[in-house]
């Protein structure tokens, strides 16, 4: 009867400790919102959950003691994985652990947008909270470049404009390096595929005309024939005479007004003094331009002008194009507010 006695309260024993075990573990976490937290590298998960415990995430030591019993035993306690994550309401403790050894951080995104200089994506990179800032205040471009293999190139142009996903720490340089390999292996393809006779000595020039292309026009359906009348001024000698170089070349002295005597200033990107491509690409092109900078319009038009709503009237002689200026520009001018 003794031996009976204690048999039947051992086993009331075990069946409270196991109901206990199950209702600790299955118990939904104090979580009222979307709560992140973040797992150093290093980190065990003995000593993160104490420090939740801490926090109020859990709500006692056996609870705490539980969780890590069965990490251990699921060997998720082996698999934690250092980074950032979004602990959701209604999660409960047994998911907690097994999320820590997912791996499912939190991404971050950063866009990088097409027609941005070089100089506007490593302001935005360097605003962006989640990133590892490691790039010098000056000489940002040289240090990077060199950082990337490519000392010998400037950093413009180089960098592929898209949205970007990243755990949080993710370093500066190692965000650019994947939107410079983007950039090379959609350079690569179009130039792989490029129309034939273009007048570019290398895919570098190509990608210059993809940027002129890219500060243009924003309308896709004029990217090929923009890219058309530039090729066809290359190829006649004639110079670009694009307003986005030489804005680019003006650089911080450019207040929003391009003047004659800009036109007129000599410098490497001013194309209205000095013949054929400017020196570097004058921002991040995107897989459009690149694709109209090397599948160019085929066609006669060697001018166009703005018509003041995004648009372009498009010419093959000079004097269509002074009459276009004439309708469009002045037209524009006389519009203007006083």
């Amino acid at each position: 009867m003794r031996r009976l006695l204690i048999m039947l309260v051992g086993l009331a024993a075990a069946t409270w400790a196991a109901r206990d075990v199950y209702s600790e573990l299955n118990a939904m976490l104090p979580v009222p919102e979307p709560l992140f937290i973040d797992v150093p590298r290093g980190a065990t998960m003995n000593g993160l959950l104490r420090d939740l415990e801490q926090r109020g995430l859990l709500q006692s030591p056996r609870q705490r003691l539980y969780l890590s019993w069965y990490a251990r035993l699921t060997g998720q306690a082996r698999a934690l994985k250092a980074g950032e994550y979004s602990l959701a309401t209604g999660l409960r403790a047994l998911d907690l652990t097994a999320l820590l050894a997912s791996g499912q951080v939190v991404l971050h995104e950063l866009t990088l947008v097409e027609g941005w200089s070089f100089a506007q994506a490593l302001a935005a990179v360097r605003a962006h909270p989640a990133l590892a800032h490691t790039l010098p205040e000056t000489g940002a471009g040289e240090a990077l470049m060199t950082a990337l293999g490519q000392a010998a190139r400037h950093p413009e142009g180089r960098f592929y404009p898209d949205t970007y996903r990243f755990p949080r720490g993710t370093r500066d340089v190692e965000f650019l390096r994947r939107a410079h390999k983007a950039l090379e292996r959609a350079l690569a393809e179009e130039w792989a595929a490029r129309a034939p006779d273009l007048p570019y000595h290398s895919a570098d020039e190509a990608l210059t005309m993809a940027s002129i292309v890219e500060r243009e026009t924003g309308r896709v359906d004029e990217r090929g024939e923009i890219a058309g009348v530039f090729v066809r001024r290359l190829q006649k000698g004639m110079r670009l005479q694009t307003d986005p170089a030489v804005i680019y070349g003006l650089g911080a002295r450019f207040d929003g007004n391009l003047r004659k005597r800009d036109l007129l200033a000599d410098g490497p990107y001013n194309t209205y003094t000095r013949a054929g491509l400017p020196p570097t690409p004058i921002c991040l092109p995107g897989r459009a331009a690149l694709h109209a900078a090397l599948h160019p319009r085929p066609g006669k038009t060697l001018y166009f002008v703005s018509r003041g709503d995004g648009s372009h009237v498009f010419s093959e002689t000079f004097a269509e194009h002074d009459a276009a200026v004439r309708k469009f520009q002045l037209k524009k001018r006389r519009s203007a507010p006083k």
